[in-house]
């Protein structure tokens, strides 16, 4: 008998809770990224009328907040793919650099957000 057939594969309902429990917080990032761009341009929008002065993001400000909704999603899937056919501890570190990625990015895109450059008039 060989290694492959003697041994246990993870059952798939497990598999499915452990990236559903992970998921859940993907989508909680990709929630937050969407909550973020609506709220920085309504604040431009009200800082607009306020002054008088059409301001606006500029090209890269849009980019970093689109990113901020798309890499959740991409290190979702990238995780999930990577983790496919391995070990259950294996999938779940695998989301949790995943997870931890998109923390660090979402960091970065606020952190940028907040500086004065990404306004133009």
């Amino acid at each position: 008998m060989s290694d492959v057939a003697a041994k246990k594969s993870t059952p798939a309902w497990l598999i499915g809770v452990v990236a559903g429990l992970f998921g859940l917080f993907y989508a909680y990032a990709v929630w937050a990224g969407v909550q973020y761009l609506v709220t920085t341009l309504q604040e431009l929008s009200v800082q607009s009328q306020l002054t008088g002065v059409d301001l606006a993001l500029t090209p890269l400000a849009w980019v970093a907040l689109v990113m901020a909704i798309a890499v959740p999603v991409a290190s979702f899937a990238i995780a999930m793919v990577m983790g496919r056919g391995k070990a259950l501890w294996k999938l779940a570190l695998l989301l949790l650099v995943g997870l931890a990625v998109t923390s660090v990015f979402w960091l970065d895109v606020q952190a940028f957000t907040t500086t004065q450059q990404v306004i133009q008039q």
